[in-house]
């Protein structure tokens, strides 16, 4: 658990509800969360991450300039065979901008139902991921709708990566993220945003501990302009624990990247992390706590 730091937030007037001109649509993002989860857990190696894959680079097309899919493979402990990892890459206004941004979420399934509130009999099936992979997806593919040709200087990338809960041991997980830290874009990031684990009902995200120590003046920011549009309950400006993410490789390839994740979800790597666990109102302020960000002026850069 990460230690409670004492934060004064922003002195500006926080509104009573998330107005504002957004665009997001959480119907939108609540069916591809489920239509994601329709395909079943996409663990590589199997049809549902190939239909999956394809499905993602049909959804992301339609909100951004181009879309690419970047592929390795991987020699698993389990099968001690080689298994293809498939990061879908997105971007819009990458060469013209003034600040670029990488917004990342894993879309793979956890091939292990191993969460401390599963029981051991479940332990080698796969879980459906729809909060753990699902939700931070399915924010990227409509906020890539939302906000396209609305954010002239700022490029963003979207990262859907691959490989992120194969496993079973840290050795062989963040697997997609790591690749792509290794071949970054040209020009590279400024800064990343990394959802994980969003979609929970009455989602809280407070500030994962190590993004405020290693990525301090992007994670202030961020919050206080959350608390600036009224979803400081969503976004609270204190600190929550630390947690070993996707944010991490980008961290170490110099990218300061803001983990946003509400850990505190029972159903982490159970079978039972299904959509009716999920709220489609979660997403929806998310995506606004996004759009928002984004489309502020002047736009941030670390």
């Amino acid at each position: 658990m990460g230690t409670a730091l004492t934060l004064s937030a922003c002195a500006c007037a926080q509104s009573n509800t998330a107005a504002g001109p957004w665009q997001f649509n959480d119907t939108v993002a609540w069916d591809y969360l489920v239509n994601q989860v329709a395909f079943g857990p996409r663990v590589p190696g199997t049809d549902a991450q190939v239909k999956c894959r394809d499905y993602l680079v049909k959804e992301l097309s339609k909100g951004c300039d181009d879309v690419q899919v970047q592929h390795l493979t991987h020699h698993w402990s389990r099968t001690n065979k080689d298994v293809d990892i498939y990061n879908v890459i997105g971007s819009q206004n990458w060469k013209d901008s003034k600040v670029r941004v990488v917004l990342l979420a894993h879309w793979d399934s956890r091939p292990f139902a191993d969460g401390p509130n599963s029981p051991k009999e479940n332990y080698y099936k796969a879980i459906p991921g729809a909060d753990d992979g699902a939700s931070g997806v399915a924010v990227l593919l409509e906020l890539a709708r939302a906000i396209k040709s609305r954010h002239p200087e700022v490029g963003v990338t979207y990262l859907l990566d691959d490989g992120e809960d194969l496993g079973p041991g840290l050795d062989e997980m963040l697997l997609g993220v790591d690749y792509f830290a290794k071949h970054l874009p040209d020009p590279k990031p400024d800064y990343g945003i990394l959802l994980d684990m969003i979609g929970n009902k009455n989602t809280n995200v407070p500030m994962e501990t190590n993004s405020f120590f290693k990525a301090e003046k992007l994670t202030r920011a961020f919050y206080s302009n959350a608390f600036r549009v009224g979803l400081a309950k969503t976004f609270p400006y204190a600190t929550g624990q630390e947690i070993e993410d996707d944010h991490l490789p980008l961290i170490a390839a110099g990218i300061p990247t803001l983990d946003l994740i509400d850990f505190n979800y029972p159903w982490w790597h159970t079978v039972d992390d299904t959509p009716e666990h999920c709220s489609a109102e979660s997403l929806k302020k998310v995506g606004i706590g996004l759009e928002s960000f984004l489309l502020k002026r002047p736009a941030f850069k670390p």
